[in-house]
């Protein structure tokens, strides 16, 4: 899930938005900040730190980059790191790029405004100091803030482009270049605040190579595949501490034809993606799914659609205690307002649905190990949202939903049974 840039706001009426999100959240009573000493790691299907088990509920707010470059607009940022903090969120998944636009961190092939990449350095600065851990993704498969259009249109610009098609990203080797420069860039970034380079800082969870991937051209599933090995193991050979992903959609392909039927509709296996196939991988030490069940099964209503985000999640977690010995972490997920009848009670039975799954999981210490939902802004940001966008503390019982997941995930990590207690207890 992808937005355009927003227009920015005065600096007045930002800053009485943000005087309310304080006022509003600051009486909030669970407050967990994990510890920051050490890398996440993994154990077969569990995340761990610090010899305990690692459980993620978290979110996105993809703009954290983008809203700390400018001085007035950078408030925004602490608000949302200490809010998402403020309701025991432990993961907050963001881009690490924009390639050629607006407030553009790579400017053309491995050009970087250092302006741009010192609000990169602001965003890692403020989350560790709000206990938050950081997933980056590191390029778009859509056109907002660049993506992959940007790489082809640079090397089809500079002559040396072998295809148009935008999928020429994925196997075209100049274009492979720019990208492992960029991939090099980033992971070798020294922290104008910290003084830390980004891969030894443990603030940072995982690198996402890619936000929703996808090569139609090549619906056998082999070229995105074969970008998604090399790419992984480069950044391996240069980041030895953390945790690399890919950023899928979660589409079972042709090697999976047993799964097909549990894919939205047969348009999914043929989008040159394929769950397992991809997320086995050595070199990728997590699968990731997204759950848009508005977006991909138009004709169900409301009860089709959760039925299917059941099904969808518990099949991927079971792939990953049966087939992957991976972590799952579902790092998108939401229900759309524009559903026919929508109410915001819908919306809250299916952030249930997934809350409960991963929670069961996570009990039985299986490979379900969280999910980030899509997406989570402060008061003020309405032309950053989009029809999943929400701001948590403005609804009691989304709110509540939030926290208690919080409280029940921190419990396992701490050794208590919530069975035997109250979350009032326990939070």
């Amino acid at each position: 899930m992808v937005l355009g840039n927003g227009l920015l706001y005065p600096l007045l009426g930002f800053a009485s938005c943000v005087a309310f999100i304080y006022m509003s959240i600051g009486d909030l009573r669970f407050h967990f900040r994990g510890p920051k000493t050490d890398f996440i790691k993994r154990n077969e299907t569990q995340f761990y730190v610090d010899g305990k088990p690692f459980y993620v509920n978290g979110w996105n707010s993809y703009w954290l980059m983008d809203q700390a470059v400018e001085e007035f607009s950078r408030p925004r940022v602490r608000a949302m790191l200490q809010a998402g903090a403020k309701m025991g969120l432990s993961v907050c998944r963001t881009w690490a790029f924009n390639d050629g636009a607006y407030n553009a961190l790579q400017v053309s092939p491995g050009r970087f405004n250092e302006r741009v990449f010192q609000a990169l350095d602001r965003v890692i600065a403020e989350a560790k100091q709000s206990g938050i851990r950081l997933i980056f993704s590191l390029v778009n498969n859509l056109q907002p803030f660049g993506g992959k259009t940007q790489y082809v249109k640079w090397a089809w610009e500079e002559g040396v482009g072998l295809s148009s098609s935008n999928d020429s990203f994925f196997f075209d080797p100049s274009i492979r270049s720019y990208f492992k420069t960029f991939l090099q860039a980033i992971l070798t970034r020294k922290n104008s605040i910290t003084g830390i380079e980004y891969r030894d800082d443990p603030t940072i969870f995982a690198w996402e190579l890619m936000n929703e991937p996808r090569c139609m051209s090549d619906p056998s599933g082999d070229t995105l595949h074969d970008w998604i090995e090399e790419m992984s193991r480069f950044v391996k050979a240069i980041d030895k501490n953390h945790l690399v992903t890919v950023g899928l959609e979660g589409f079972y392909g042709s090697t999976s034809p047993e799964k097909l039927n549990v894919n939205p509709a047969d348009w999914a296996s043929v989008l040159g993606s394929d769950f397992i196939r991809n997320s086995k991988i050595s070199t990728l030490d997590f699968a990731s799914v997204h759950i848009y069940p508005d977006h991909w099964i138009l004709d169900e209503g409301i009860d089709g659609k959760l039925k299917f985000i059941s099904k969808w999640v518990h099949s991927h977690i079971k792939d990953g205690d049966e087939v992957l010995k991976k972590p799952v972490l579902f790092t998108e997920f939401g229900l759309s307002n524009k559903n026919k009848n929508f109410k915001l009670s819908h919306r809250d039975e299916a952030y249930k649905i997934v809350f409960d799954i991963i929670y069961e999981s996570a009990r039985r210490q299986r490979s379900g190990a969280g999910a980030l939902a899509w997406q989570f802004m402060v008061a003020g940001m309405e032309e950053y949202g989009d029809d999943f966008s929400i701001v948590p503390w403005e609804r009691e019982e989304t709110f509540k939903l939030i926290t208690q997941q919080s409280c029940r995930l921190a419990s396992l990590r701490q050794g208590k049974d919530p069975s035997k207690q109250t979350m009032e207890e326990m939070c």
